[in-house]
């Protein structure tokens, strides 16, 4: 418990540090001090997982533990760009999820860890990774969202000076979807590979959703190289994409463990 109260304060100090960053004053870059708070608090949270997997002898990646690991992978996205640059504002809402995320693991998570081997460990870890990243695509997308309708209403809130100029973010967005979508095909190609009985009654809505949030991310990537789509249209089919992603993992382990108490 020593260890999840002081990753989640090491979390909550470093978002307060950006905030407080966002107005320190014309630079656009927040002071680095948010980094001492930040890599500490990325470093004992793997620490809790590692630990728990140590004690029962694998890796649980159950409803909550799955969401404390996707909330890990989304802060070390976070923090590893972050350093170098002014996308560390992302971390005024990952650092404050990934405390909600650590603290539901560690009141509900904690169960025995399924039997799995090699091959759907690889896929497991496949599909949290590409979740972290494309979850990461979502935010940007909002926050582009947040800076296009800011400019276009000439209201130049002091937020503004955390973020990249408007063609930059856009850039940054679609490389973590191209990323994304590599960690995603990846993801349902050793499903297919590995997975039996990848269309069984409890698997068929998991996988026809991720493949239709495969398939939007996709054609986002490939109208963007062929017809240039940027603004609205790259933000809406981002949501959409996520949204799928996010009701095939998380909301078919949400309904099989939560409601109907299936492993």
């Amino acid at each position: 418990m020593t260890i999840v109260l002081i990753a989640m304060a090491l979390y909550l100090a470093s978002a307060g540090l950006l905030v407080a960053g966002v107005r320190h004053g014309p630079d656009p870059r927040p002071p680095k001090a948010w980094l001492w708070a930040a890599v500490p608090a990325v470093v004992l949270h793997a620490l809790v997982h590692g630990l728990a997997w140590q004690a029962h002898g694998g890796a649980d990646l159950h409803f909550y533990a799955a969401l404390s690991l996707v909330t890990l992978g989304m802060t070390t996205l976070t923090t590893a760009v972050g350093a170098n640059g002014r996308m560390a504002a992302l971390g005024v809402v990952v650092y404050p999820v990934a405390i909600l995320a650590l603290l539901g693991y560690h009141l509900y998570g904690r169960l025995e860890p399924e039997a799995l081997d090699w091959r759907l460990q690889l896929h497991a870890w496949l599909a949290l990774l590409a979740y972290a990243t494309l979850a990461i695509a979502a935010l940007l997308a909002v926050m582009l969202w947040m800076q296009d309708r800011a400019l276009r209403r000439r209201q130049y809130h002091a937020w503004l000076r955390a973020l990249p100029p408007l063609v930059q973010l856009e850039t940054l967005l679609f490389r973590t979807i191209a990323v994304g979508f590599v960690l995603l095909s990846a993801a349902l190609l050793t499903g297919v590979l590995f997975v039996e009985n990848l269309l069984a009654q409890h698997l068929v809505h998991k996988t026809v959703l991720s493949i239709l949030s495969w398939l939007a991310f996709g054609l986002l990537l490939l109208g963007r190289r062929v017809r240039g789509w940027r603004g609205s249209t790259a933000i809406r089919w981002t949501l959409v994409a996520m949204a799928l992603l996010v009701l095939a993992f998380f909301g078919s382990k949400f309904v099989l463990e939560l409601v109907l108490g299936q492993g």
